[in-house]
């Protein structure tokens, strides 16, 4: 009885009605709309089909509007076409709900690029089961317009999928409340509801955010339900997929749907704004521009820049987000290859000041100076210590490439790295957070992956098999404890959730293992790779989210296909990619699977499309400072919100992440040139 009355309180919150006639509870698709008078709340209606058409839906009273539901089934899927044709002006949210026999509490969830099993790696200021069981969103939340519900003892599933074409989107006065919209949208709603401990598809349309909606970085704000007009006369048409199917693993279930969803999206590739070199020339100009002598430690300044002016400061910042020695190696590469004195006097005075200042006394990099502050962080993570260890490899590599050697640099790259080894666990986890005297802080082992790609470089390169080992211990603990449990979490420095990058290192982890191994252990990492590659491709948008007038990313004419969600905490899109494109189109050849190379080829047409010029600023105050959080829907970090970026940015890594996207050559070359000691 109690737990009756927790669902029953659970569904007054979001607004449904928990009163079902006997005849509509034996029915899996129950409906019902609420129609507003401006100035009054709604008055909601439940929905029936009519005993003389049973595509006709009445209410117990006649309503202003004729609804019409269609439903074809073929095989394992289940059209639904709603057609609403208004007798007289009228506001309206419409919401449709599918039963399943699916026993809730056995049941996972997916809505892709936000929610993962129950979100319960994330923190209860986040969407998640610490607050509810039941939720749904606006659909521009969504790497694919799409709910899930996996029963992990049957295995059996059930997906909703919004399949209109969704260009529209118009501006709303309010994000909490009852919203009458003040023009057309495309955007609907989605997500799952527990009804009397079964699973339910609940989906619907204008959008509508419930029992919470998210609007900011921790912060759950009250739920939201927008208001369409149609005028007497005018019809407004809906259509959604349910598709029921049956997968071993959780893993298998999102491999299934993403592939599912590409095949019907069928994203196709941009017009590329610029080539490689084209787009590197003008990325170059964030190394000119930004680079900082005036400390000890020289550096490119990329992080708590302001987007309108983004003047150089005082911090210094090695991996995320910063990037401080990837961008000296791109940049020393690139002045070479052009010629450019200046870019290569500034990155060799980089190298030479972290060589001299740029390590603490147990031999950690220095992750985070702020020079201006007079401050320095003492906590160290091994994802920072593995990208400033990765980016020194590749600096190594390439001297050596031009018979240059570096003894001293080798030198502090071993210490740095015999120190990283003391903190492997058994298992082969690295704690997430510590002291430069190893003490641990944080003993999360959802970074772990960041570490096999220098572990695995530095093996080859030093020819030892100590790191090789070390690396291939990474790849059993991300097989057991990630990719086998389908858990990527961790993985970012500033959120602790489930989060994209968790699942894009696990799956680069994996491929830079497998280009070092031969035989049966090669084969075993492209599995791993690829098992890991879904769940990072869910993230990435399949279709172009719309902008209302007014909206800088609308009225440039941007396109988020291509561009990846971040983590439950941080719903915004980006251009973190790296090497995945690369990895996809490896992954392609290697599996067979022409999806992998058609998304990369997604994804390098669209990361491009604002870059910062001269003449096209795209609200950047400077050409080649790239920007970072791109707001898609609404949500911000306290400025601007859905169509602008936050007023303050960190172009550091995303030049160094769009750069290593256009250097695809890079792994494949480090580990042709360099044999692995593990072998």
């Amino acid at each position: 009885m109690k737990n009756r009355l927790v669902i029953l309180l659970a569904f007054a919150a979001i607004g449904w009605s928990s009163c079902w006639s006997a005849s509509a509870a034996d029915e899996p698709l129950a409906g019902r709309i609420l129609l507003k008078t401006p100035g009054n709340p709604a008055t909601a209606y439940d929905l029936h089909a009519s005993t003389h058409d049973p595509e006709l839906l009445q209410a117990a009273c006649k309503l202003p509007v004729v609804i019409r539901r269609e439903t074809v089934t073929e095989g394992s899927e289940t059209r639904l076409t709603l057609t609403l044709t208004a007798s007289q002006r009228i506001y309206y949210n419409i919401e449709q709900l599918y039963r399943t026999s699916l026993p809730h509490e056995e049941c996972l969830f997916y809505m892709p690029g936000f929610w993962y099993h129950r979100n319960l790696r994330s923190p209860e200021s986040a969407p998640s089961f610490h607050t509810s069981d039941s939720w749904q969103v606006r659909e521009d939340r969504l790497s694919t317009p799409l709910t899930g519900i996996y029963d992990e003892r049957s295995g059996d599933f059930f997906t909703v999928l919004r399949t209109d074409s969704l260009c529209e989107e118009t501006l709303a006065c309010h994000n909490y409340g009852e919203v009458i919209l003040s023009g057309r949208t495309s955007l609907g709603f989605t997500g799952f509801r527990n009804v009397d401990g079964h699973a339910a598809l609940v989906f619907g349309f204008p959008w509508s955010e419930a029992p919470k909606s998210y609007i900011r970085k921790l912060n759950l704000a009250p739920q939201v339900r927008s208001f369409e007009m149609l005028e007497k006369g005018e019809s407004r048409r809906l259509t959604w997929v349910i598709r029921r199917g049956h997968c071993d693993t959780y893993s298998r279930f999102v491999a299934d749907v993403w592939n599912d969803s590409f095949d019907r999206f069928d994203p196709q590739p941009l017009d590329p704004p610029y080539t490689p070199d084209e787009a590197k020339a003008l990325l170059s100009e964030y190394f000119l521009q930004s680079y900082v002598g005036d400390y000890p430690l020289k550096y490119t300044s990329g992080v708590e820049l302001r987007t309108d002016d983004p003047t150089s400061n005082g911090v210094a910042e090695v991996g995320f987000v910063g990037r401080v020695l990837l961008n000296a190696c791109n940049a020393l590469e690139y002045g070479e290859a052009t010629h450019n004195e200046t870019l290569v006097n500034n990155a060799r005075s980089i190298f030479d000041s972290y060589l001299r200042y740029g390590f603490t006394p147990g031999g950690l990099i220095r992750e985070v100076v702020d020079f201006k502050r007079n401050r320095e962080t003492d906590v160290y993570s091994i994802r920072r210590q593995s990208e400033g260890a990765y980016a020194l490899l590749l600096y190594l590599a390439y001297e050596q490439e031009h018979d240059r050697r570096h003894p001293e640099w080798e030198k502090r790259v071993r210490t740095l790295l015999d120190r990283l080894l003391q903190l492997q666990n058994p298992d082969g986890s690295f704690p997430r957070k510590f002291r430069d005297n190893l003490s641990v802080v944080d003993a999360s082992g959802g970074s772990t992956s960041s570490a096999t790609q220098p572990l695995t470089m530095a093996a080859a390169y030093f020819h030892d098999k100590r790191f090789r080992q070390a690396a291939c211990r990474t790849a059993d603990y991300i097989e057991q404890n990630i990719i086998a449990r389908a858990d990527y979490f961790s993985s970012t420095l500033d959120a602790n959730c489930e989060d994209k990058e968790a699942a894009l290192y696990a799956s680069t982890a994996m491929y830079y293992l497998a280009m070092s191994s031969r035989g049966e252990e090669r084969s075993r990492y492209v599995a791993l790779c690829r098992e890991a590659a879904y769940f990072t491709l869910s993230w990435y948008y399949l279709w172009d989210v719309p902008f209302a007038r007014g909206q800088m990313l609308g009225d440039v004419g941007f396109h988020s296909r291509g561009w990846g969600n971040v983590s439950v905490e941080n719903n915004h899109i980006d251009v973190f990619i790296f090497e995945f494109a690369t990895v996809l189109d490896w992954l392609g050849a290697e599996c067979r699977d022409e999806r992998f190379p058609r998304m990369s080829a997604v994804i390098r047409s669209s990361m491009l499309q604002l870059l910062p010029t001269e003449t096209s600023h795209f609200d950047i105050g400077r050409a080649g400072y790239y920007p970072e959080v791109v707001q898609h829907t609404t949500w911000d970090y306290g400025r601007n919100g859905k169509g602008f970026y936050n007023d303050i940015f960190a172009p550091g890594w995303t030049v160094a992440s769009l750069w290593q996207m256009l250097s695809p050559e890079r792994v494949e070359r480090f580990f042709a040139t360099y044999s692995s000691a593990g072998e």
